[in-house]
């Protein structure tokens, strides 16, 4: 029972190279690729992270902290290149660990991508709202406050109908078409390149050196530890820095919507990768310009946390530039917007087109040719929770799923470079008989010392094996590193020994990955170095989940709990691979039925007419 149990849980998605026409239109380029993901990505965080982090963590050394996020992201977004290279079809992560690792996670991955981009999307809406209402002197948040101020503890203080009807806006703009809406993002996302652009050619001429070198209590600096640090480039140290970088990390999330696009990309298999690699490096680029001239222009301790570029440009006399980067950032926010709501339809389309979602969410509008009633839906939730959620609710929430999603992703990218569509059978030799026979044939197939150069079935087990103990071990290491940092920095036993001891065992886990024979098969980009980059995401990812906060762990067992409500009372009987497999059964059971002997349960022999169908 439950063997059946688990592979009904754990089937797996067909990966094959072509299933099919789509329905949707074939119609995005490169050049559209990569602005979709520089302006779904470019957004908020240029405008507000880099004075915030600058302040409050690192310093002049913001740029390192965005350094360091950027490589992190660049490991997570080589491994959606190589799976956009391997399953171009829309769903991102979702269809990736469906077609790796099994329905069950595929669902919980898919879940979990919806609920990053529903409060993505209302989250910058709330923010587009709040920033032009700033620029108002807050007359819609007095007029609303006074009409109907809601006075409920987890809600935002007032309804922000302004936020709703952005939303709303934006979603008649996705289902007129992709070209369409592309057109839209490709305009606002030049804008907002130009809008960074200005910001640092204009901060550059106002640069002084200075600001970097810093003394606390010399020349008016403040001498209080909390506000200046030590002063210099790295006030904060390394673990400011690094504090930094687990801000600035959520700056990148975004680029992955590009991977949601193979059903709608021209030759996706090498314009997914592409644009992904080519979209990181403009938005790094971005980031570094832009933290390297506020903190040129003004001391760190002094940046503005919510509104940094207008702030500075106002300390240097520069009101011009203000209202330019001002109006700016406002194209901005809107393609940032854009960008966290295209993706939403495409996955609630891929879900419900594999029967894991309710079926209307995969009809297609015949003119549009988008996932219309898909893309009314997402809008109107996204809609709905912009209009009740302050802006830090909705972030509080952002993060896990879309750190989850990144794991997984990776550990897909490690099975699949070690196992094959289908194995040849394997050589059965003699069974080990006594310790040391099994100690040796332990160590030959964890080690390969047969030296095999084609992944067979056990090999593939390994690496699946070693991959989970290398999982498990991840979360260890994190938890020690997070848990006892004071008595790892102070080189006490108590936290360098758990390290050292749990660390030797992640490298050892990771050896026995590495030393399995990997795939033959040929794609149009692969991850390099694999299986370390991939591990090393892993690492990284888990680190930044374990940082966040405990109630925004039981938000996130909450939303769960929703998911599987829907997927054990309605995915499990409606799922399309069920159903494909289940006729696979039927047929093959009505086939050998064929053999019974028409007058008793007696099979007769079975000759060269008898033979089973090739296809089973």
């Amino acid at each position: 029972m439950l063997g059946r149990a688990a592979r009904v849980l754990m089937r797996q998605k067909r990966a094959a190279a072509d299933e099919g026409a789509s329905q949707l239109s074939r119609c995005l380029s490169v050049f559209d690729l990569t602005l979709l993901g520089v302006g779904s990505t470019l957004g908020l965080g240029v405008y507000v992270l880099a004075g915030a982090v600058a302040r409050t963590e690192a310093g002049p050394a913001v740029t390192l902290s965005f350094l360091v996020a950027a490589i992190a992201s660049a490991f997570a977004g080589l491994c959606y290149a190589e799976f956009a290279a391997r399953v171009p079809r829309a769903g991102s992560a979702y269809v990736y660990s469906y077609v790796t690792v099994g329905e069950f996670v595929a669902y919980i991955i898919g879940w979990n991508l919806i609920l990053e981009y529903v409060i993505g999307t209302a989250s910058v809406a709330r923010g587009l709202s709040s920033y032009i209402d700033s620029l108002a002197g807050g007359a819609m948040e007095n007029a609303t406050m006074e009409v109907m101020p809601m006075g409920v503890s987890f809600l935002s203080p007032f309804p922000d109908f302004f936020a709703f009807g952005i939303v709303m806006l934006l979603t008649g703009v996705l289902s007129l078409g992709v070209k369409e809406s592309t057109i839209l993002n490709n305009l606002f996302t030049g804008l907002n390149i130009v809008t960074v652009l200005i910001v640092i050619i204009a901060g550059s001429l106002k640069a002084d050196a200075g600001n970097w070198r810093l003394v606390p209590g010399e020349g008016g600096v403040p001498t209080d530890p909390a506000l200046v640090g030590t002063g210099g480039f790295m006030p904060f140290g390394v673990a400011g820095v690094m504090a930094g970088a687990a801000k600035c990390f959520y700056g990148f999330v975004g680029f992955d919507c590009v991977a949601t696009t193979g059903e709608e990309a021209k030759n996706p298999q090498k314009s997914i990768p592409l644009a992904i690699v080519v979209s990181l490096v403009i938005i790094f680029l971005a980031y570094f310009g832009i933290s390297t001239v506020i903190t040129l222009m003004c001391p760190y301790y002094m940046q503005d946390e919510k509104a940094p570029l207008p702030y500075v440009f106002t300390q240097v006399g520069w009101p011009v530039i203000k209202w330019i980067v001002t109006t700016g950032a406002v194209f901005a926010l809107c393609t940032s917007l854009l960008g966290a709501m295209f993706p939403l339809p495409r996955i609630l389309y891929a879900m419900a087109t594999d029967g894991l979602l309710f079926a209307w969410l995969a009809r297609i509008h015949p003119r549009s040719k988008t996932p219309m009633l898909a893309t009314v839906a997402s809008g109107l939730l996204a809609a709905i929770m912009a209009t009740i959620f302050d802006v830090n609710q909705l972030i509080d929430m952002m993060s896990i799923g879309t750190l989850l999603a990144y794991t997984i992703v990776a550990i897909c990218v490690l099975i699949l470079r070690y196992e094959e569509p289908s194995y040849a059978p394997s050589v059965s030799g003699r069974r080990p008989r006594g310790a040391a026979d099994v100690l040796l044939w332990a160590l030959g197939h964890l080690g390969n010392l047969s030296g095999a150069k084609t992944p067979s079935a056990s090999s593939a087990r390994i690496t699946k094996w070693a991959i989970c103990v290398y999982t498990l071990l991840c979360v260890l290491v994190c938890g020690v590193v997070i848990h006892c940092e004071s008595h790892v920095r102070a080189g006490d036993a108590r936290g360098v020994l758990p390290l050292v001891v749990v660390g030797a065992l992640l490298l050892l886990t990771l050896f026995v990955v590495a030393r399995q024979p990997p795939s033959s098969a040929k794609l149009s980009f692969k991850v390099p170095f694999v299986p370390v980059l991939p591990a090393l995401s892993v690492l990284v990812n888990i680190y930044l989940m374990l940082m966040l906060d405990a109630n925004t762990w039981i938000r996130f067992s909450l939303w769960l709990l929703i998911g599987f409500l829907i997927y054990f009372t309605y995915s499990l009987q409606h799922s399309e691979e069920g159903k494909h497999q289940a006729r696979l059964a039927a047929a093959a059971s009505g086939a050998l039925s064929d053999f019974k002997a028409p007058n008793g349960p007696k099979r007769h022999s079975i000759g060269a007419k008898d033979a089973l169908p090739a296809k089973f």
